[in-house]
């Protein structure tokens, strides 16, 4: 039966090539009615996020706030665990209290089914959040899969084992995946006995009889399984842990799929392995090519693990992606050959590079894009940056310093604050790339409300831009006149923001005019430049100088809609709407504010959704549509809650908003105005966004 309304929460989408498990889907779906916390366990490669993902599907109609799924593999280590899971809830954290804090108060209220996939290597970690989870969500039911049980109270463990080897089953799927009707007697059958039922390994013998045909895989196996046991490819660090000893078939299976391979297949394999996400091709080749792997050969070499099904193929946006069991055998590999170290070196080099196009391209038609990329490329960022935190705090301060504000804008505050903060104490770097970071901070710190520790990261700043591009003059140097370059607008900038922040509308304006009455060009001659003017325009607002204010924010975004730049436009709608309303124009309002709306959801910047919904629902009340308010209104406070903290805003703002809201309701009525309000706070968060933006 198809859908006949959208369902919330996000989970990615089934594989076509499913095939069996009825009796373990059926028992799974029972477990996940009857019990808060089920842990599908059992060796790599036996398919627990494929029964995981089905189950999943299937069950969601029975939460209100859907279904929602995290991928814990592309952890390295548990420090970002809370992080993660809560970008996967869609909560979009801007407080600054306790790591689970807003994440208990995001799940506390709601019938969910959250889904952990491949606990495996933070068990523990794992075991400890749900716990904490499940205590202070009556309505959660979590959904994990791991080697171990989680060791939660209460937990209900579903035990997966391979498909029955002499069933139909396992010989749909080698079907499934060889898209071939193979007889049901003969080498497909003898196949599915040797690799003992077990899904990731019959896939791999499938993408052989692919290019070899049944026989010959038959064949293969036969003389590799009945090798001894010491022959078996027994390769990893951890074998008892990654491999049980009863399932040494999967072992063996993945180590005929390389030897299989072309020694540069192999190679790469190996390389690929310290990829934490998704990859694409210029990516791999930046990290994975050196010696005989060069640029022009790993095209052909990635194809073919593509074709032997070691390699994901390449999803719509180019991306493929390993398995988190050949991802381990191919770290073995890498660590036999003497190159963890080295490739992990070019791989954090790589995302350093990646985040350093920030400080180009954001200001100009790039910036989007760029952002996407970081967004994108997440994972592989954090592991880069973890890895030079360890090895290279100097290059670690100047990849966190580029990329926090993309990350800030994204909602990803803490792991912002974070990376900046471990960086800025590991690195003694100073000048530019330290004055970035303090920037960075501070704007993160202002975000998460923290106004002491921002002012205190914003005067560093200001004393580090002043000492990096005004250093003291030697004794008898020529003076020169004080020109305050980008750092120093930035840091101006910044200081303007946290005066406008803490209600000193006019110390930002003084602050700002002085540094952009020294500076050289014009308002569009650099990002830093841009913000300072744009903290000016939120001034002169502040400030009631609405005309001067209007004039300077409708110059200033016509060079950003030269430049395409997005943020900073963005930002100047927000203002030109608040304009409007202060003026009496309504109307204006809301059309600014739906551009907002429209600029701050292609930048993923769910806070900057909330704010432009408060404008707009005001701008509808101020019309006297009682009904659109209630409804904008309600989807607001949906995307606040999803922002960790209670509505905010600039302060004339919520005097508007109050004002007008008062009135409508008075005039719609208390019950009717309340239903409108639930309703919309009820539905999907993005569906009373569509319904915002439409200009009907």
């Amino acid at each position: 039966m198809g859908e006949t309304a959208p369902v919330r929460g996000h989970l990615p989408d089934e594989n076509p090539g499913f095939v069996g498990r009825r009796t373990e889907l059926k028992r799974l779906s029972a477990a996940l009615a009857e019990h808060r916390l089920v842990t599908v366990t059992g060796p790599g490669g036996v398919g627990k996020t494929r029964l995981a993902l089905r189950a999943a599907h299937r069950a969601r109609h029975r939460h209100s706030d859907g279904a929602w799924w995290a991928d814990l593999g592309q952890l390295d280590g548990e420090r970002l665990l809370v992080a993660l899971v809560s970008d996967s809830v869609d909560l979009s954290d801007h407080t600054p209290g306790s790591d689970a804090g807003a994440l208990r108060r995001r799940l506390a209220d709601t019938r969910l089914l959250l889904v952990l996939d491949c606990c495996d290597h933070l068990a523990d970690a794992c075991g400890r959040l749900v716990a904490d989870l499940l205590a202070a969500a009556p309505g959660l039911t979590v959904l994990a899969t791991s080697r171990r049980p989680l060791g939660v109270p209460g937990e209900h463990t579903v035990l997966l084992d391979p498909l029955p080897p002499t069933g139909g089953d396992a010989l749909d799927l080698l079907r499934a995946a060889a898209g071939e009707d193979l007889p049901a007697t003969g080498p497909a059958a003898e196949i599915c006995v040797r690799l003992e039922g077990i899904p990731l390994a019959l896939e791999l013998a499938a993408a052989q009889i692919r290019l070899q045909g049944a026989p010959a895989v038959r064949d293969q196996l036969g003389s590799r399984f009945d090798a001894p046991p010491d022959a078996r490819f027994d390769l990893l660090a951890h074998p008892d842990r990654v491999w049980p000893a009863r399932h040494r078939t999967l072992r063996a299976a993945i180590g005929w799929s390389h030897e299989l391979a072309e020694p540069l297949e192999r190679l790469l394999w190996a390389r690929l392995s310290v990829f934490r996400g998704p990859f694409d091709l210029a990516s791999a080749t930046a990290v994975c090519a050196g010696g005989p792997l060069t640029p022009t050969a790993l095209p052909t070499a990635l194809d073919g693990l593509v074709r032997a099904s070691v390699v994901r193929p390449a999803d719509p946006s180019g991306r493929h992606r390993l398995l988190d069991t050949l991802r381990e055998y191919g770290a073995g590999w890498l660590d036999r050959l003497g190159e963890t170290a080295a490739v992990a070196d070019r791989h954090a080099a790589h995302f350093r590079a990646l985040a350093r196009l920030g400080e180009t391209a954001w200001h100009g038609p790039r910036q989007l894009r760029w952002y996407h990329a970081v967004d994108t490329h997440h994972t592989d960022l954090r592991t880069a940056l973890d890895r030079l935190l360890r090895t290279d705090p100097d290059a670690a301060l100047d990849l966190v310093g580029a990329v926090a504000f993309a990350w800030s804008c994204r909602g990803r505050l803490r792991e912002a604050r974070d990376g900046l903060e471990q960086a800025l104490l590991l690195s003694d770097a100073r000048g530019g790339a330290r004055t970035r970071a303090l920037w960075a901070l501070g704007v993160t710190l202002a975000l998460q409300g923290e106004s002491g520790p921002a002012q205190e990261a914003g005067e560093r700043c200001a004393r580090e831009a002043r000492r990096t591009e005004h250093p003291l003059r030697t004794p008898g140097a020529p003076s020169e006149p004080y020109r305050p370059g980008a750092l120093t607008l930035d840091a101006a900038a910044l200081a303007g923001l946290l005066a406008l922040t803490t209600g000193r509308t006019h110390t930002a304006l003084v602050v700002v005019d002085h540094v952009l009455a020294a500076a050289r060009g014009g308002p569009a001659d650099s990002a830093a430049a841009l913000r300072c003017h744009l903290v000016r325009v939120f001034a002169l607002t502040g400030l009631g100088r609405l005309t001067e204010a209007r004039a300077d924010a409708l110059a200033l975004r016509a060079h950003c809609e030269h430049l395409d730049e997005h943020w900073v436009r963005t930002a100047l709608e927000y203002q030109l709407a608040l304009t409007g309303l202060l003026e009496g124009d309504p109307e204006a309002a809301a059309g600014h504010a739906r551009a907002m709306l429209a600029g701050t959801r292609a930048l993923g910047a769910s806070l900057g959704v909330a704010l432009g919904l408060d404008v707009l629902a005001t701008a509808h009340a101020a019309a006297g549509d009682g009904e659109r308010a209630a409804d904008v209104s309600g989807t607001g406070e949906a995307y606040w809650r999803a922002t960790g903290q209670p509505r905010r805003g600039l302060p004339g703002l919520r005097t508007l908003h109050a004002h007008h809201t008062a009135t409508v309701r008075a005039a719609l009525g208390d019950p009717v105005y309340e239903e409108i309000f639930l309703r919309a706070l009820g539905d999907l968060p993005q569906a009373g966004l569509d319904r915002a933006l439409r200009d009907d």
